[in-house]
């Protein structure tokens, strides 16, 4: 059973800096993002992507953006489950969703590891113990990468390159679920750190996250977040698809296929590499593909690049932007909750 949330109490100076340190990073990945921009430009030759991007049909944006919206309004779904089988109650549909649009906006951290944002807002929001929320986050990530390790092997029907890549992150993948699951282990692993004082201060802490992640790993609610993700990330690979048909590719089964395998390879290079938002590793990722596997004498260094930062800008950099403006929205919420705290306490105690 998960634990239940504390009750409400204002943000600390504790909370806040961590908080800090986040926007800190954000700024740090935006920068970094602007500088993968320009290196993929001249990778692309400047005049010739201009070029290119010219010939693009832009009727195709709108089905894209809506595509990329769908990918989010899932994530919500499967964000907001999570926070009803932890028993994280007390929260409106609309605080959870501003919740979670505003983690977007930490897309372009290291390993989106900005995105427990969200449980820092959560905790202003509800007082939830970050050690009870965390593990929603955390499994976000996972199964959402085991969501684009699953559309990456669907897509070796056509592709027979980095099966031995994606074979081996699917053992780890495995493996780490297993572990997870098996409670003694876990146990004689926590036995074995007690003696540490670190540790030793923050054991109930770690107790509580441990049995929150435990609950979320369960077969079935794996399954179902797993699915989901299928879904949602998969609509992403169908803009990168409709992006090559806006380049003028013709739009064939096969050429959805080779799309789902470039997006869903090229997401997991980024993830695996820790890089802000996978920057660099992402855009490598999806530009080599796409010369390596597309045999089409349309398929250019300029065209690869058109392609990449149109799906770079259409799903990462348009989630960033919405994430930014959730950001400032739910923290002008939640500020105003936290003020009027104190008189609706104040008030409950004089009756």
């Amino acid at each position: 059973m998960a634990r239940t949330p504390h009750e409400a109490s204002p943000q600390t100076d504790e909370e806040r800096s961590p908080l800090d340190r986040l926007k800190r990073r954000f700024v740090y990945g935006l920068v970094f993002g602007v500088l993968v921009v320009i290196g993929v430009t001249l990778l692309g030759d400047g005049p010739a992507l201009i070029r290119t991007l010219r010939t693009f049909d832009w009727w195709v944006v709108p089905p894209i953006i809506l595509l990329t919206l769908v990918n989010y309004a899932l994530r919500f779904a499967k964000w907001h489950l999570y926070l009803q089988w932890l028993d994280i109650g007390r929260l409106r549909p609309r605080t959870s969703l501003g919740i979670f649009l505003a983690g977007l906006s930490m897309s372009i951290t290291p390993g989106k590891l900005g995105e427990f944002l969200k449980s820092y807002l959560l905790r202003r929001a509800t007082s939830t113990p970050l050690s009870v929320s965390a593990p929603a986050v955390f499994a976000e990530r996972v199964t959402d990468g085991i969501s684009m390790l699953v559309l990456a092997a669907l897509g070796l029907v056509s592709v027979r390159y980095g099966w031995q890549v994606l074979a081996i992150l699917a053992v780890l993948a495995l493996a780490g679920i297993l572990m997870l699951q098996s409670r003694s282990l876990m146990f004689r692993i926590f036995t074995r750190l007690e003696h540490l004082p670190i540790i030793n201060r923050r054991m109930h802490a770690l107790h509580v996250l441990y049995e929150n992640t435990y609950l979320l790993f369960r077969p079935g609610k794996l399954g179902i977040a797993v699915g989901i993700g299928m879904v949602s990330w998969f609509g992403e690979c169908a803009a990168f698809f409709l992006i090559l048909i806006g380049l003028g590719f013709e739009p064939t089964l096969k050429l959805l296929v080779i799309s789902t395998f470039i997006m869903a390879t090229a997401s997991l290079l980024g993830a695996i590499s820790m890089l802000p938002g996978g920057l660099g590793a992402a855009e490598a990722g999806v530009a080599g593909l796409l010369l390596l596997i597309v045999r089409d004498p349309r398929m250019t260094s300029d065209l690869a690049a058109a392609a990449t930062l149109l799906v770079r800008f259409a799903t990462l950099w348009l989630g960033v932007l919405v994430g930014t403006g959730a950001l400032l929205v739910i923290e002008r919420h939640l500020t105003r909750l936290e003020e009027s705290r104190p008189a609706a306490d104040a008030a409950q105690t004089a009756s």
